[in-house]
This record gives C-alpha cells, sequence and structure tokens, in this order.
C-alpha cells in the first residue's frame, strides 16, 4: 500500500490528514526527527508472531516491549517478533518496515499501546521510507479499531518503582587487586 493507495483509502473514509515528504526514515525515531514531533506521537509498527499466528502492534516511537508483560497481556505463550521474510508478502505495495498501522487492511489483529490513544494526533509511515500520515488519534482509533492494552511496554530511561528499584541484589564490590590478578 503506498501513500497513493492508503490516501485514497483516507479519503474513501472521510478522514482528514497530511501526507509529508521527508528525508528517508527507516525506524520510527528517524520519523519523529525527520518530521520534528515527539516520539511519543509517532507510531511504530511492529508484527508478531502470537502463538504462530501474525499480528501488528503499534506503540509509540519512544517505547520498547516488555515481552514478558505483553504475552501476559496478550494471554498467549509465544510471543515474538515476526521474521521480516515471513511477513513481507503480506505487504506487497509497501517497503519493508514503512507498512502503516490499519492490520485488517493486511488481515492480521491490530494491538494498539494505551500510551499511544492519550496523544491528540498521531504520524506514521505511509508505506514507504519518504512519506508519512499524520492525522488525529480520534481518527485513527476509529478507523483502524485496535484492541488497545496498557500493559507490556516501557519507555526507555523510565525509573523503576522504588519497591523493585531497592530489591535489587548486587553483587559484592571487590578491590581493583582482586580483580586484576597476576598474569605470566
Amino acid at each position: 500500500m503506498p501513500a497513493g493507495q492508503l490516501k485514497t483509502f483516507l479519503d474513501g473514509a472521510g478522514i482528514d490528514y497530511m501526507c509529508l515528504a521527508h528525508p528517508p526514515a527507516f525506524n520510527a525515531q528517524q520519523l519523529a526527527h525527520h518530521v520534528r514531533i515527539a516520539g511519543d506521537r509517532v507510531v511504530k509498527t511492529v508484527i508478531l508472531e502470537l502463538d504462530g499466528k501474525m499480528a501488528m502492534l503499534v506503540m509509540p516511537a519512544t517505547w520498547r516491549i516488555h515481552w514478558q508483560r505483553l504475552s501476559r497481556s496478550l494471554d498467549t505463550d509465544f510471543v515474538d517478533l515476526a521474521d521480516e521474510q515471513t511477513f513481507q508478502d503480506r505487504f506487497p505495495d509497501c517497503e519493508v518496515g514503512a507498512m502503516p498501522p490499519f492490520g485488517h487492511l493486511f488481515g492480521m489483529p491490530l494491538y494498539c499501546a494505551e500510551v499511544l490513544t492519550e496523544q491528540p494526533e498521531l504520524a506514521f509511515a505511509a508505506g514507504t521510507h519518504t512519506e508519512s500520515i499524520h492525522m488525529k488519534t480520534d481518527d485513527f482509533l476509529n478507523l483502524a479499531n485496535p484492541m488497545v492494552i496498557r500493559q507490556g511496554f516501557v519507555r526507555p530511561g523510565a525509573r523503576k518503582p522504588a519497591w523493585l528499584a531497592g530489591n535489587r541484589r548486587r553483587a559484592p564490590q571487590r578491590k581493583t587487586s582482586e580483580l586484576s590478578g597476576a598474569v605470566g
């Protein structure tokens, strides 16, 4: 689905949006940099394998997956990143890594990090690495109809809860002389 097809889809749904051309962005963080908006408003589209079935997950560019929590949240025994070679045929007109976040267009369930729904507007790849779509979050949610999930995500650099940070066991500190040892 190159940008033209995506625009036709959005126009057909009566959605207001803006399509921007920009230098190549090969990940969501680069897209945020090129279009000069906060990474929390840029959609990172991740293709997952859930118990052997493909699914699409969208989350802010600045966040990462906490695999154990995500597995619990999705009530699945197995969740992993899908191999690009396994799913690239499902996105025949998209550049790899530039899939727009509309799972239903590609026959996949769509899961969305709740924190992404709290943004007033979103930006995402439009099927290419050089064009992006910007639209209101409410319009995206109404059109994409994702299953919103709360758990399974971590914001890099976020502080650990006090109960967890205080409970960490540290290895005893050794003196430098103990670590260096005698050589030859």
